[in-house]
Formats: C-alpha cells, sequence, structure tokens
C-alpha cells in the first residue's frame, strides 16, 4: 500500500498556467512559483468582480479524535468529484503549519487519493506566506523594543505590552521567555512570549482583508500595549504599518494549486480553529465563488469550532452566504467517542457506535441552528462493517438530514461521485437556503452574552463561568469600545466542552473562560478556554525523527 507521499510524488501534474488557463485565468494574471504553484495577481479580482457567484459549500466535521476524521481528503475528494460528474467546483483551503508537520497532527493537504499537490512544496515552505507572516509579526515587536530603548516617546508600560512574538514551530520553551538581558546595549529587560505563527493576529488580519488598503487599515488598528497612565497604544503610532504592509505585499496574493486530479485549488492563510479562526482567507473563498459553479471550502477541527467561527466571524464579515454545510463522520471516531479504545476501532461494536452517534447529532443541529442544510459524508474505512453503515445511515435518515458514503480516500474522485450528487441536490432543493443563513449571535450584544449564546447553543453548556482575570480583561476591552465585536473561542477541539476528556455528548458542565485578548486588527475578541495555549508543544516523538531527504532530493517520511 503506497503511502500518501508516495501517491502524491507520483501524480501527473499539469503546469499551473493550464490550471489556470481552465478557469479562465490569462497567463498574466499568474505569477508562477515553480512549474506548479503560482500567486494570483491582483488584477485578477478586477476582472472577475461582475462574475456571478457559485454556490458555496462548507465541508466541516465532527470532533476529532485519534481515529482521523479526514475533513481534508473528504473537501479534495468531493472537489474531484465534482468534476466527475461534470460540475465546475474551486476548492479553497488553509495552508499547512511547520508545527503539525513536525509534530504530531500532520499537513494539510488530504490524504490518499485526494490530494493537494505539489504535496512536499505545500507542507514546507510553499510560496513564503508564513514565513512573511512572522516577519511582519516580529518587526513590529522589534519596533515595540526599540520605541522603548530610543526614549520611549510613548510611555509604553514594558509590563503591559500585549503582543507577542512568534515562528511557525511547535516550541513550549518559548511560551514565556524574558527578553533585553545583557545591559543596557542590549535593550529593556521585560517579559515576553511566542506564538505559533498561526495564532498571530497577522494571520487573522491577512485572511479576513479584502485587499492591501483594508489590510494596512488592520494593521494599524492592532492593540500593542498600554502606557504607564493605562492608556492603549496602537501599532498605528507606531508607524510601522506600511513596512508591515511591504513584507505582506505578496503573502496576501491566494495560491493556486491542484489536486491528484487537476482539480483547481486556490490555498491561502492558515489559522488554527482551536487557537483562532479557522478559516482559509476571505479573499481565497470570494475569487473561488467568482471562477466556479460551486466553491468547496472547510473550516478546521469540529464544528463546534471551525464552522461555528466560519459562520460568526468569516460569513459576518465578508458577506457570504453558504448554501449547504457537509459534516464529515467516520465509523471510528463515532465509536471511539462512544467509549471504545483506539485500540479497538477495528472491531464491530454497534453499541458503541449507536452511543457515540450524541455527538454526530449535535454537529447537525448546530449546523441547522445558522439555517444550514446538511449532508453528512461517512468518510469510510476497509474496517467498516454492513451493519454500522447500516446503522448511522439510519440514524440519519431518523435526523431528517441526507447521507452518502465516501470512499475518496481509497478512490479519489470516482469514490465521492455519490457524495457530490447529493450535495447539489440539497443545494437545489434548498432554493432559500442563502437568505435562510444567519449568524448565531447579534455582535453588538454584550461580550458575556455573546458567550453565553455560544455555550449553551454550540457547545450545549449550562453557562459561562469567569476568572478574575477574565473578568478584569472583559472591563478593559468595554471601556476600549471594542467590545461590539465577534467573539472567538479559543477551546479545546476534542471535545464539545472545554474538557479535552469528555467525549460524545458532555452534559452539567460549565465553559470556563479564564481571560480574553483583544485583536482589535482582526476584529474580534479571542476567548480563552480551558488549558488551550497560542504556542503548542512537540509531543514525546514527534514526526521531525522519521522525515529525511536523499542526496537526490527525495523527500521521505513526510505522511
Amino acid at each position: 500500500m503506497l503511502t500518501d507521499i508516495e501517491i502524491a510524488q507520483s501524480a501527473k501534474m499539469l503546469k499551473i498556467s493550464e490550471i489556470a488557463l481552465n478557469l479562465g485565468i490569462s497567463e498574466e494574471d499568474i505569477e508562477p512559483y515553480g512549474h506548479y504553484k503560482a500567486k494570483l495577481s491582483e488584477r485578477l479580482f478586477e476582472k472577475t468582480k461582475n462574475n456571478p457567484d457559485g454556490k458555496l459549500i462548507l465541508v466541516t466535521a465532527i470532533n476529532p479524535t485519534p481515529a482521523g476524521e479526514g475533513k481534508t481528503t473528504i473537501s479534495v475528494g468531493l472537489a474531484q468529484a465534482m468534476a466527475k460528474i461534470g460540475k465546475k467546483a474551486v476548492l479553497a483551503l488553509r495552508e499547512p503549519s511547520l508545527g503539525p508537520v513536525f509534530g504530531i497532527k500532520g499537513g494539510a493537504a488530504g490524504g490518499g487519493y485526494s490530494q493537494v499537490v505539489p504535496m512536499e512544496d505545500i507542507n514546507l515552505h510553499f510560496t513564503g506566506d508564513m514565513h512573511a507572516i512572522t516577519a511582519a509579526n516580529n518587526l513590529l515587536c522589534a519596533i515595540i523594543d526599540n520605541h522603548i530603548q530610543q526614549g520611549n516617546e510613548f510611555k509604553i508600560d514594558q509590563r503591559r505590552i500585549l503582543f507577542k512574538r512568534c515562528m511557525d514551530m511547535n516550541d513550549r520553551a518559548l511560551r514565556n521567555i524574558i527578553v533585553g538581558l545583557g545591559g543596557k546595549i542590549n535593550g529593556v529587560p521585560r517579559e515576553d512570549g511566542f506564538n505559533i505563527t498561526v495564532a498571530s493576529e497577522i494571520m487573522a488580519i491577512l485572511c479576513l482583508a479584502s485587499d492591501l488598503e483594508d489590510l494596512k487599515e488592520r494593521l494599524g488598528r492592532i492593540l500593542v500595549a498600554y502606557n504607564f497612565d493605562g492608556k492603549p497604544v496602537f501599532a498605528r503610532e507606531l508607524g510601522v504599518c506600511g513596512s508591515m504592509a511591504v513584507l505582506l505585499k505578496d503573502a496576501i496574493k491566494p495560491n493556486l494549486v491542484q489536486t491528484l486530479e487537476n482539480t483547481p485549488v486556490i490555498m491561502h492563510g492558515g489559522p488554527f480553529a482551536n487557537i483562532a479562526h479557522g478559516c482559509n482567507s476571505v479573499r481565497a473563498t470570494k475569487l473561488a465563488l467568482k471562477l466556479g459553479d460551486y466553491c468547496i471550502t472547510e473550516a478546521g477541527f469540529g464544528s463546534d469550532l471551525g464552522a461555528e467561527k466560519f459562520f460568526d466571524i468569516k460569513c459576518r464579515f465578508a458577506g457570504l452566504k453558504p448554501s449547504c454545510a457537509v459534516v464529515v463522520a467516520t465509523i471510528r471516531a463515532l465509536k471511539y467517542n462512544g467509549g471504545v479504545p483506539k485500540t479497538e476501532l477495528s472491531a464491530e461494536n454497534l453499541a458503541a457506535l449507536e452511543k457515540g452517534m450524541a455527538n454526530l447529532q449535535t454537529h447537525v443541529e448546530n449546523m441547522h441552528k445558522f439555517g444550514i442544510s446538511v449532508v453528512v459524508a461517512i468518510n469510510r474505512f476497509h474496517t467498516d462493517t454492513d451493519a454500522e453503515i447500516e446503522m448511522i445511515k439510519s440514524f440519519c435518515e431518523k435526523m431528517g438530514v441526507s447521507v452518502s458514503l465516501a470512499e475518496v480516500f481509497a478512490k479519489g474522485g470516482e469514490g465521492g461521485t455519490e457524495l457530490a450528487r447529493t450535495v447539489c441536490e440539497t443545494i437545489e432543493k434548498c432554493e432559500g437556503c442563502q437568505t435562510n443563513f444567519a449568524p448565531i449571535y447579534d455582535e453588538k450584544l454584550p461580550i458575556k452574552e455573546k458567550l453565553n449564546i455560544i455555550a449553551r447553543e454550540i457547545y450545549r453548556a449550562d453557562g459561562v463561568s469567569y476568572t478574575s482575570q477574565a473578568e478584569k480583561a472583559i472591563r478593559e476591552i468595554e471601556e476600549l469600545g471594542f467590545d461590539k465585536i465577534p467573539v472567538c473561542v479559543a477551546k479545546t477541539q476534542y471535545s464539545l466542552s472545554d474538557d479535552p476528556s469528555k467525549l460524545g455528548k458532555p452534559q452539567d458542565f460549565k465553559i470556563i473562560v479564564r481571560d480574553l485578548k483583544l485583536s482589535s486588527g482582526a476584529g474580534f475578541i479571542v476567548a480563552l478556554t480551558g488549558d488551550i495555549m497560542t504556542m503548542p508543544g512537540l509531543p514525546k516523538t514527534p514526526a521531525a525523527l522519521k522525515i529525511d531527504i536523499d542526496g537526490s532530493g527525495n523527500i521521505s517520511g513526510l505522511f
């Protein structure tokens, strides 16, 4: 059996100019990075602005488990299957972060015969977007410390600097550090820390900005610190926004690549959904809608995180109106939610499957609360039995939602044609789907009311508890006048609750918010729950220990 990388390395890719041409994009509107990937020019946005929008399909999932759900694999397979049934579809995905690639989670290019290629490039440096975001972030940090060193005109209180450095790698040792040691020439000593790049506010800004001017405006709104008088200091006051935008001038342009079956993919931006807002860029999604009859996109982790933020943050800001949500589930993952250990998931267990389907039911109900039609995609594994498949189909039928078996990992687009037809039929049956869509809360509500709605309606919690630090943060945000914006909850992906050990459909719990951070440039408030970290650590045996390259440049061990 071939590994993902072996399948990807044997792919017959088309030159990126040919992929572009198939979308109606001329050669002058692409900026190639080698033969198989390219940036899409600013001119293309102007040229396509009068094109009608296609139908927007969101792929989301149940809560992830060690058994795997394959959300990206389903997204890729669905796009390939659309082409098989004669539909013009464009896939819009996030870019992978190096942290998971060399850590534990893996890449973000799909799997088996439903992958985005060139897989090695995409999962490593790609077109340099992550590095540009890292550089822009750290330029602002350097300017803050230099400002203090050079006389501190704005009287920045080094004890209240909010903006952290970042890097695109898991490194727990950098969560809390001291900078400026070594004497006067090396700066003013202070506490600092690192986030992973995908949790940087710069990443969120890039993904939500409509164009370069909007990007600069948002960069200027970043709250970097408070001064000794307790007044806010914003990035625009430090005069560095132009330089930051220069570093991001190419990163703001979406990237064009392809699937194994040469379906077009626009891949851009990569915030995690457990610590950030979890969606690819607004620009990529909007362009995909202009270039295809269907735009297929995904939001990170389960619907309680990625989909909620997609609807309540991205769609709200961008004016997007989704037509359908595909909720991905595996029988293995549902059995895990029903209490079966990872080592026993291959054995048939109808009782555990029935118990675990409470998790699937909750995610389906969540999507309906936004006014969205739902299709359940069963990502089939070879260990799934006929009895288990029939049980989940019967369960979905009782819920009144369409369900389709997908074998895109093993068969590529051909294994997803049933799913593609089901999705198209679901959209066609609901002519008013897009007009029915609405975010689940009004962003003008008080912060606690917004969090309470998310906790009760999406997580099914009894409410929200706040630490004294969280209460203080809410008061400060309200005093600044930034409380009338959406909230972005940083929460474990493994449970509907904030406790990763509570599987299935937890009951009798409250969400604990320990702190809140204002991302005024991005336009939302980040609520930190549980023990979630914005700088992940590496596992005991990182994936980096298995990756290698030979003298001819052939990479191995990358999935």
